[in-house]
């Protein structure tokens, strides 16, 4: 859940503290934390805002206000809250420090003091998680492509364990998939029998699954001894992984609440068909008699930003044109996003250190002789090697400390955009 995760415990107190010393601001003269004050005029704005338009909606009803109304209502519930706490604490310690309270009464406000500003801390971690803003694809499907780098054969071979390790894992979630594409390469088989991987895209076709594994995009890096290695040599390559939006065809369940920001040219999902070139061809490959006959595949090419995708898999071209589209549109509209958060991501460098991470970066090492994954950007390593491949529980807990990474990276951006604003002269 991007820019509003949910956060175990255990996870807050392992990979949030920097988030939580710049997020709570601790008094010299009070023993409990007040709120970041840039953040908490936002959150007082916001849960205006939330009056102002429940108001208007009382005498007439508008869907999109609706819709607003209830992206402020969680900001607006955690700061009610957050102040009503913060009430408690001061009513408390005015009778511990009224002279006139009996010693019984004050002993029982200070135990209750204790506690309540315990529960401040908390309720200071819900507001700030509450006022990150939810990314925008966070409750779609998603498409993931899988693609061998530097490695050769290997990397190829890895490109295969990597995409039964997310079949796996999304079967044990009960997220279904579907393979949209699946192309092999030349080269040694790998122990299950099965031909390196050339490229592979899977469809997981499960409500907020973009939301679960956007993270796993990067370049995932092994080091192990391959099977055609006959002096015993670790060798290390990489595969490519890259999780996109998927927008839901005709037919598909929720189709109708994208149909009009497939046809909107301000919307993330709107393509141009004039934009794009359509080229068909004979397929290649395996795949039977038809490959050699039929003008099946398709290849498409959005011409201003030259992204090119192709699909063979079906006989059908119909088939394989509406697949292509939806891949097509899925790139796009994660292009056009990345493209706006772009000044974000250089205040958030800029601010914190925080680099962007993308298809490009070298975001997970597995090692087999040590039996060991590490994330390179959460610091978490695990040494249960298999559980990870099999897409068991072992994994759950490495993407888990991922997103909590990204939570903590997003409030800090957020904290960071808030600090720059109040610096900012007022327009008079």
């Amino acid at each position: 859940m991007f820019g509003a995760p949910w956060i175990c415990r255990r996870c807050i107190n392992t990979y949030l503290k920097p988030a939580r010393r710049r997020l709570l601001r601790f008094s010299s003269t009070s023993s409990h934390a007040s709120f970041s004050p840039a953040l908490l005029a936002r959150a007082r704005n916001m849960a205006s805002e939330h009056d102002r338009l429940s108001e208007e909606t009382a005498e007439k009803f508008d869907s999109k206000i609706a819709k607003r109304i209830g992206e402020l209502s969680r900001v607006t519930a955690a700061l009610k809250d957050w102040e009503d706490t913060q009430s408690s604490i001061a009513e408390l310690d005015g009778l511990i420090h009224d002279p006139t309270t009996d010693d019984e009464l004050r002993e029982l406000a200070a135990d209750d003091l204790t506690e309540t500003r315990s529960q401040l801390e908390d309720l200071s971690q819900k507001l700030a998680t509450a006022l990150t803003p939810k990314h925008p694809f966070e409750d779609m499907p998603c498409l993931m492509e899988i693609r061998p780098g530097a490695g050769g054969g290997e990397a190829a071979l890895f490109a295969n364990d990597l995409l039964r390790m997310y079949t796996a894992y999304c079967s044990r979630k009960n997220m279904r998939v579907s393979m949209m594409k699946y192309e092999t390469a030349d080269g040694d088989k790998d122990s299950s029998g099965e031909p390196p991987l050339s490229e592979a895209i899977i469809e997981i076709e499960a409500p907020g699954a973009y939301g679960q594994l956007r993270s796993e995009a990067g370049v995932h890096r092994v080091q192990r001894v391959p099977a055609t290695e006959s002096k015993g040599r670790t060798h290390t390559s990489a595969v490519s992984v890259l999780v996109l939006p998927s927008l839901p065809t005709n037919g598909s369940e929720g189709q109708e609440l994208y149909e009009a920001d497939l046809n909107d040219p301000e919307s993330d999902y709107y393509v141009n068909v004039t934009d794009v070139r359509t080229d068909v061809m004979r397929a290649r490959g395996a795949g039977g008699q038809h490959v050699n006959t039929t003008d099946s595949a398709v290849r498409l090419t959005h011409i201003p930003t030259n992204t090119v995708v192709s699909m063979q898999d079906s006989r059908s071209q119909h088939k394989n044109r509406e697949k292509a589209w939806q891949l097509l549109r899925s790139k796009l509209a994660l292009a056009k996003r990345e493209a706006r958060e772009e000044e974000v991501a250089k205040l958030r460098r800029g601010v914190i250190g925080v680099a962007k991470m993308g298809r490009e970066n070298k975001v997970r090492t597995y090692n087999w002789s040590q039996q060991r994954v590490t994330d390179h950007r959460s610091g978490l390593s695990v040494h249960n090697l298999d559980e990870v491949m099999e897409g068991g529980d072992e994994l759950d807990t490495v993407i888990d400390s991922v997103r909590t990474w990204f939570g903590e990276q997003e409030m800090l951006a957020l904290l960071a955009e808030e600090e720059e604003a109040s610096k900012a002269p007022k327009k008079k």
